[in-house]
């Protein structure tokens, strides 16, 4: 098993600052202990105050790097992740690598507070308004990077589906199997964020990929129910460890090749080709307005480039 706390000491992260979304357990626990490892500034997002002070804890302590911190927001609320971007922008000017790695699994299906279902909210809109408030910061750091947190289970769905969005008809029964659809649609809605962050981003200095995991032993399914934590339990001894699956992200993040393009998607620290799905331009356009009105934002607040 690679320790990401010994395997990327190599490529200096001195005087940066990177914000790791999802960092309290799993893959995003791993991952800000790759980057602190490496001397930057770790910024660690959770939603509850006592995980999040534990994994900071734990960061320091693996990686050897006090310079870690905390903010809390709960992705299912919008409100709280433009409190997370408010608070973020007041303590750093200036903002180096952004992980959009937190995500949710869901078997039933739930609304938000904001009146969106749960699973695109978390794993989308959330990281979509997040990255765009974040926009100040992140062009004053530039050479940045921004990485999402995709998955393989994208291939679930063959097109977002523009008829149904919040899943009104998406979840049935069994709920595993519809839940993982709706998962999936969320994770291509990564990737054609990725593809039209990608393409606005021309110019700036600021680059974005998409990463798969892969299969790995984390939190993520045991929220699925019953039937749910059985099978995830029953497949554990053949998934990865969080930190052979913080590997991509850590790859993706660190290293120089990754800043020479931008758009890509990584498997393993390596390329390699989406779905069709998830290469339609047309697709990441539409979504990337829809969102913008989902979220209440302002499309000139999302041109990055003036």
């Amino acid at each position: 098993m690679t320790d990401p706390a010994h395997a990327y000491r190599s490529r200096s992260l001195e005087g940066r600052v990177a914000l790791v979304t999802g960092a309290t357990s799993g893959i995003g626990q791993e991952t800000a202990v790759g980057l602190a490892a490496r001397g930057a500034r770790v910024v660690v997002v959770g939603r509850d105050p006592g995980r999040a002070e534990a994994a900071r804890k734990d960061v320091v302590e693996r990686s050897g790097n006090p310079d870690v911190e905390v903010l809390l927001a709960d992705f299912a609320s919008l409100e709280a992740v433009r409190g997370l971007a408010r608070e973020f922008s007041e303590r750093h000017p200036a903002l180096h690598l952004l992980v959009n790695n937190a995500g949710i699994v869901m078997t039933r299906r739930e609304l938000t507070a904001d009146g969106h279902e749960t699973t695109l909210a978390v794993n989308h809109l959330a990281p979509f308004l997040l990255t765009n408030l974040l926009r100040a910061p992140l062009l004053a750091g530039a050479p940045a990077r921004i990485v999402n947190v995709s998955s393989d289970a994208h291939r679930f769905v063959k097109a977002f589906d523009f008829d149904d969005p919040m899943s009104e008809r998406g979840y049935g029964f069994p709920t595993v199997l519809t839940g993982m659809r709706v998962y999936g649609m969320s994770k291509l809605a990564n990737l054609l964020f990725t593809t039209e962050l990608a393409r606005r981003l021309a110019g700036t200095d600021v680059a974005t990929h998409a990463v798969h995991p892969g299969g790995v032993a984390t939190r993520l399914g045991t929220n699925t129910g019953g039937f749910g934590r059985v099978v995830t339990l029953a497949l554990k001894p053949f998934f990865k460890t969080p930190a052979q699956g913080a590997e991509t992200s850590l790859h993706v993040a660190t290293d120089p090749d990754a800043a020479s393009s931008s758009g890509r998607y990584f498997a393993d620290c390596r390329e390699r080709t989406p779905s069709e799905g998830a290469r339609d331009r047309l697709a990441a356009e539409r979504l990337w307005a829809l969102s913008c009105r989902w979220t209440g934002l302002d499309p000139a607040e999302t041109a990055w480039t003036t």
